[in-house]
């Protein structure tokens, strides 16, 4: 450059566009810097694209980042001067948060702006105003608590979100303890110390990173009873395993504490565990079972999988923000574009590790990710293009030639304990009635289920196929390969919980492999650019092939 300074592996391309060079000798460094504040928004070839958003920016002011210091970054890894309009972006944009505070006084709540000015010109909004109680001073007016969530929604919308700071809950005391043997990992401490100060917010681990374990280090930091949302029963299940392993009382054994509240179940006791599909069925138009939250014995509820949430469970995360809150996720991406309900219900990002750090300090298996492209015969490639819409995604989902790649690489791995995953049921029993192959479907009992995956684990299985409720909360350790012969229209979400099927680290050190087979020239080539950036978010490298070139 004319000025002496050293180009670095970082171009800034527009006020909001961040352009990553992968063959620059400093890019993992960049990338890992670029990760605390910065979405990853493409990632063609060598060069991939972030883009600063106020979510991500809001993220790393809550972290504990200043703009400075992510100005500081961007000209570390650009070898130059940030762009004036990008300065004031990224300025404007983290002083937003912490301008607006919730607080206690005594026995109130109270909306604090930095400013008079700044009150009003919130006041001046009808929803925030409808929300608002008296003015108790020119920069502070009361809040019913019992508005408290729907406010700070209110005020996200209006890009000003709030910092809360008021008080919470303590609930019933729960004096819960970790046994001897659940040693902690340094991060996991790191991620308890990072979230327990605010006692809200989410921790970003990846699977088999140990969320659970974490979770329990923070649930015994509070000390209280706790609620815990899940996924499913399969979920619950190995929620209860690692509270009975890891887990005990001040006073006795864990097993008495535990509760079930499901479709059979209905227990509510000192640890309670329970689904989102529970809490939002509804009859007679009401959700019957949101009532449970709104108990007031819990000092704190935990939300796995929290970029799951649907829509009636943020109705209900906005009714109990007088809770410690903790989220646990793989990947924060929504393909909906509720990350912002996520930040501001639940709380800002407080822990996030990139999955090759910890793949590269022996914590989760090493792994790697090859996409497998298979040829559509004449026929099928008429049916893609006569179909629109989903219909299309499940005519490239069902290219046949996938089952001639599939007994290959069965073959490539015998002996190996795999999964093979997908998204359509056709395709899925017609596999797995060529192979002669048990299959998981959201039709199999769920002690069937249970049953396969157990078989699976003692080693007496080799092969499962499973559809999309293999996505989520599945410890399955010694499963080494995965073949995902289709998806969900390139949701990266998808794309963590799949791969995270394999990160557990195995006994005997080998490595893992994850396989997409992709239809050539159709729909799915397209979604599988978009799934590939999360393996790039993540620091993974990914092999592109074609089925005539398999090994």
């Amino acid at each position: 450059m004319d000025d002496g300074t050293t180009p670095g592996p970082l171009l800034v391309a527009g006020t909001e566009t961040l352009l990553l060079q992968l063959d620059h000798p400093d890019a993992d460094d960049c990338r890992l810097a670029l990760a605390g504040f910065a979405e990853l928004e493409r990632s063609p070839g060598h060069v991939h694209t972030y883009r600063l958003t106020d979510i991500g920016l809001w993220n790393a002011k809550a972290s504990g980042l200043d703009a400075r210091s992510v100005l500081h970054a961007i000209e570390h890894h650009s070898g130059g001067p940030v762009p004036h309009a990008t300065a004031i972006l990224i300025t404007e944009a983290m002083d937003r948060f912490g301008a607006v505070t919730l607080v206690s006084v005594g026995e109130e709540l109270r909306l604090r702006a930095a400013s008079p000015g700044l009150l009003d010109e919130l006041l001046a909004d009808a929803e925030v105003a409808a929300l608002a109680g008296d003015r108790r001073d020119r920069c502070s007016v009361t809040i019913a608590a019992t508005d408290r969530g729907r406010l700070k929604l209110a005020l996200t919308r209006l890009r000003r979100p709030a910092d809360d700071r008021a008080a919470l809950g303590p609930g019933r005391p729960l004096e819960l303890r970790l046994r001897p043997e659940a040693r902690l990992r340094p991060y996991q401490r790191d991620a308890v110390a990072a979230w327990a100060p605010a006692g809200t917010g989410v921790v970003v681990l990846p699977c088999g990173g140990g969320k659970t374990i974490t979770a329990l280090a923070a649930a015994a930091e509070v000390g209280a009873e706790t609620l815990v949302l899940t996924t499913g029963q399969a979920s619950m299940a190995q929620w209860e395993r690692e509270l009975r392993r890891f887990t005990t009382l001040a006073d006795g054994p864990i097993d008495e504490a535990i509760g079930h509240y499901g479709t059979g179940r209905k227990e509510i006791r000192p640890i309670t565990l329970t689904t989102y599909q529970m809490l939002a069925t509804r009859r007679d138009g009401r959700y019957r079972h949101l009532g449970l939250v709104d108990d007031g014995r819990w000092g704190l509820v935990i939300y796995d999988e929290v970029h799951l949430l649907p829509a009636a469970v943020f109705s209900l995360a906005a009714g109990v923000q007088a809770r410690r809150r903790l989220g646990l996720t793989a990947t924060l991406v929504r393909e909906d574009g509720r990350e912002a309900d996520v930040f501001t219900l639940i709380g800002p990002k407080r822990y996030d590790v990139p999955w090759s750090e910890l793949e590269l300090q022996g914590w989760i298996a090493p792994a790697t990710c090859t996409e497998i492209r298979v040829v559509p015969s004449d026929e099928e490639r008429m049916a893609h293009a006569r179909a629109s819409g989903q219909a299309r995604a499940r005519a490239a989902a069902a290219t046949r030639a996938k089952l001639d790649v599939v007994a290959r690489l069965l073959e490539r791995h015998r002996g190996e304990p795999t999964l093979i995953i997908g998204s359509y049921l056709e395709g899925l029993e017609e596999l797995a009635a060529a192979h002669d192959l048990p299959l998981v479907t959201g039709r199999t009992a769920n002690g069937r289920r249970l049953e396969l995956f157990d078989a699976l684990r003692r080693g007496d299985l080799a092969t499962l196929v499973v559809s999309k409720v293999g996505n989520f909360s599945l410890d399955l350790p010694e499963v080494s390969v995965a073949i995902q012969v289709s998806g969900t229209f390139g949701s990266r979400q998808e794309e963590a919980q799949r791969l995270g099927r394999l990160l557990r680290p195995k006994a005997d050190g080998r490595q893992a492999h994850f396989y997409t087979l992709v239809a050539r020239d159709t729909v799915e080539q397209e979604h599988s650019a978009r799934r590939q950036r999360f393996l790039a978010e993540q620091g993974y490298h990914y092999e592109i092939r074609d089925a005539a070139d398999l090994d």
